[in-house]
Order: C-alpha cells, then sequence, then structure tokens
C-alpha cells in the first residue's frame, strides 16, 4: 500500500465517531513504536513531521523510515507536515513526498492567513496533497511553537466559514483550551466543548482538528522526576476530554509531549539502573517498547481508531 492521504480516513473517523492519532515522529525508533502498536490493533496512522524534526532527522531518512513502515504494517499510512509556517517549507514537503501538511497562519491577521493559506491549498491540491488550516492559537513551547498565555486566543466560530469557503483547506485546528507542551494547565483543565459545538454546526461533516492533545501521563513525569528530572506540577489534557471530542467533530488528535516523556523516562530509568552500559540497543530498545504501548493505548482507550485500518 502506497502512503495515503487523510482524506478517506477522516470521512471514516467523523461518520464512526472517532479519530485518527497523529503522532509526531524524530527518529527510527519512534516511527517503529508507532507503527508497531498500530498494527497490532489494525489502525490507520498519521506520522506527522515538524521542521524541526525535519532538519534533525533529514527529510530523506524520514522518508525512507516510513515507506518502511508502509512496507512492514501494510497500513494505510498518511506523512504530514506538523506546523508548516512558509509557503516554501510546505512547498518543499509536498514536492519531497508528503501526502498532508499543515500552513499555520494563526499568528496573522485573519486576512493574512487566508492568504497564505490559499496559497498553499492552489500549490496542494493539484498535486494530491491535502491541507490543514489554524484557527485561533493555542499558548504553550513545543519545537519551533511558542505562544505565551497572553498572545493565546479561541477560535471565534464565526470566522469559521469564511475561513474554510476562502481557503480551500481539507481540515481545520482550532483552539478549545489543549495547548503545547506539558506544561499547559495552573488550574484544572477545561476544554471549550462549547466552541466545538458550534462549529461542528456551521462546518457539518467537515475534520477539525486538536494540537496540544498529549495528556501528560503522571506515570512518566513521576518516573522521570524520580530518576533526576524536574516536572513538578507537568499536567495534560484528561483522556475521557479527548474521548469526547473524538466522539464529536474531531477526526485528528496531535500526540507529541506524551511520546517524548514515554521515551525520555524509560532511558532515564534504564540508565540509572544501569550505570555500566553504554551500548544504545540497550536503552533504546525498552523506550521503543514504551512507545509502542502508549499508542496502543492512546488508539484503543482515547482515539477510538482500532480496527479501523
Amino acid at each position: 500500500m502506497p502512503i495515503v492521504t487523510s482524506k478517506e480516513m477522516f470521512e471514516k473517523a467523523y461518520a464512526g465517531g472517532y479519530a485518527i492519532g497523529a503522532f509526531n515522529v524524530n527518529n527510527m525508533e519512534i516511527v517503529q513504536g508507532i507503527t508497531e502498536a498500530a498494527k497490532e490493533v489494525n489502525a490507520p496512522l498519521i506520522l506527522q513531521v515538524s521542521a524541526g524534526a525535519r532538519k534533525y532527522a533529514n527529510h530523506t531518512y524520514l522518508m525512507k523510515l516510513i515507506e518502511a513502515a508502509v512496507s512492514e504494517t501494510g497500513l494505510p499510512i498518511c506523512v504530514h507536515l506538523d506546523h508548516g509556517d512558509t509557503f516554501e517549507l510546505c512547498k518543499s514537503c509536498i514536492d519531497g513526498g508528503f501526502t498532508s501538511v499543515m500552513i499555520d497562519g494563526s499568528h496573522l491577521p485573519f486576512e493574512e492567513n487566508i492568504r497564505l493559506t490559499r496559497q498553499v491549498v492552489d500549490y496542494a491540491h493539484p498535486r494530491g496533497v491535502v491541507v490543514e488550516g489554524e484557527l485561533g492559537r493555542l499558548a504553550g513551547i513545543e519545537d519551533a511553537v511558542n505562544v505565551s498565555e497572553q498572545e493565546a486566543a479561541f477560535t471565534d466560530p464565526a470566522q469559521v466559514e469564511e475561513f474554510v469557503e476562502r481557503t480551500g483547506v481539507d481540515s481545520l485546528a482550532i483552539a478549545i483550551g489543549t495547548s503545547h507542551g506539558a506544561f499547559k494547565f495552573k488550574g484544572e483543565p477545561r476544554l471549550r466543548f462549547d466552541i466545538l459545538e458550534e462549529v461542528q454546526k456551521r462546518l457539518p461533516g467537515f475534520p477539525i482538528v486538536l494540537h496540544g492533545a498529549s495528556s501528560v501521563i503522571p506515570e512518566y513525569v513521576e518516573m522521570i522526576n524520580r530518576y533526576g528530572g524536574n516536572m513538578a506540577g507537568a499536567k495534560g489534557v484528561p483522556e475521557e476530554m479527548l474521548r469526547k471530542a473524538a466522539s464529536m467533530a474531531v477526526c485528528k488528535i496531535n500526540i507529541d509531549s506524551d511520546l517524548r516523556l514515554a521515551m525520555t523516562a524509560t532511558i532515564r530509568k534504564y540508565l540509572a539502573e544501569n550505570p555500566s552500559h553504554f551500548d544504545p540497543r540497550q536503552y533504546l530498545g525498552p523506550a521503543r517498547n514504551a512507545i509502542k504501548e502508549l499508542v496502543k493505548h492512546k488508539i484503543i482507550h482515547v482515539l477510538g481508531c482500532d480496527g479501523k485500518a
């Protein structure tokens, strides 16, 4: 099976009341852990690459790893650019074999966001590539994304119809209270389901995306703290809230921080307990398994897309 777009995935997800996991990848072990998990539970996948990950791992290496995963698993896998911030970056990814790109113009005035997003759509669609746009700004820090609480803004439902119509995007990322990174909330987490419901009314059948949707699993935070880290106060989005969103218009849920936490916590624990070991396979193997189990949990208990490949 070749690498696919998310179009058919989203149509099925919307109708079925579940979401597709969009998992960020940076290296071989992460790709393997995610795709092995999806194969075991027969789930469709979006593997997404940030500009930083693409620079770190090299575009060609990442594409070859993903092509190997498609060959090994036989799953429908979409390759997506996460938070593309320029037309040139999106164009490079499209020309390099990505089947989906996000152009993030959420930091721009409304008209400028539309202009930039439309430019990417006009290049992508004739080449069979789908495009995700964004309205509203999530707070938090993750890779190149750095938005303070003062700069963050919920999506205005009154703007979504005009934005989608004028840009021609295939999916829309909205801000309803999720946040990038592991330190998401000062108080109790709260998602604005009223905004999501209003967006769903205004864009019936249209796929919505949630960024910043890691749950910051306490087990891994505790493990990192136990073995020399300092993540006191880290708090994510409760999984039951994400499952509710997946049962509504949300068809794509982005997960990155949870993968990083699982990998880092497992490596810290292994090296603390085996200080004389220096073979990378000895600590990367358990880290890959931790990612695999985490992804299986997310697919089954949060996304609900197991058995949907």
